[in-house]
């Protein structure tokens, strides 16, 4: 069953303008000035709401703006030839979502709030034409998506050479450093994909991702109490990821 895509237009107040905006370093480049940002704040169309489950837009749809997540999060999903979906993406505040879709007239995959979230809609032929007269922006957005490319990168290494453990590993060293570049703890967080999503996104079963979670637990690495993660031993779990050179 699915949720119909309802969306809730917030206001575009003060306290939503892009000025307020606690992750606003993240997602615009450090070097624009208060007018620039306020040229940024006039593109975005709209400001959206979303319940858990519901669909910010769906696979095959025209691709019309990218999306900046300003709270909560959402996964990407992708069906290939009636398939089940294949879980690809997550994304947290401050990210891009949509990017995938610019060099398409469509979204290659579908976005869906994995918990109360919301995201700034911002069209991108608007943002392209900012861009154009902001080289500082520009250059962000390349940045960007050279970001995600190495990602993409990873994730295809992870799933090729990476042990079980060695991907959960990795699954929490990446959302630790997502979280301490958000500023909040790398040592305790919250999951909001369930363990069936995770084993989706690193291709492992459910029973996998519980068991060797299980395993985690017994070597102190982590503790684990429903989907709250408190990391007990980073230096053992970046060591066991083989991600020593990213941090």
């Amino acid at each position: 069953m699915t949720v119909p895509m309802v969306h809730r237009r917030r206001s575009l107040g003060q306290e939503n303008r892009c000025q307020s905006c606690r992750h606003r370093s993240l997602c615009l480049p450090l070097a624009l000035e208060l007018e620039e940002v306020e040229q940024f704040d006039t593109i975005i169309r709209r400001r959206l709401t979303l319940r858990r489950g519901e669909w910010l837009y769906r696979q095959g749809s025209p691709f019309t703006s990218v999306y900046a997540v300003r709270s909560g999060s959402l996964k990407q999903v992708a069906n290939e030839g009636g398939s089940d979906e294949l879980l690809t993406h997550y994304y947290l505040p401050s990210e891009l979502v949509g990017l995938d879709g610019i060099d398409e007239v469509i979204y290659p995959s579908s976005v869906i709030a994995l918990e109360a979230t919301t995201v700034c809609e911002i069209p991108f032929d608007r943002l392209e034409f900012l861009s154009e007269r902001l080289p500082v922006l520009r250059a962000h957005l390349y940045r960007i998506m050279s970001k995600e490319m190495r990602k993409d990168l990873r994730v295809i290494r992870m799933l090729a050479h990476k042990t079980a453990d060695q991907r959960l590993a990795t699954f929490f060293i990446g959302l630790s450093e997502r979280f301490r570049q958000l500023g909040y703890s790398p040592y305790r967080f919250r999951l909001s994909m369930t363990r069936a999503e995770i084993g989706n996104y690193l291709g492992m079963a459910v029973e996998t991702v519980s068991r060797v979670m299980g395993r985690f637990q017994q070597q102190d690495l982590v503790a684990v109490h429903g989907r709250e993660i408190h990391i007990l031993d980073m230096h053992t779990l970046v060591e066991l990821g083989g991600e020593s050179g990213r941090r």
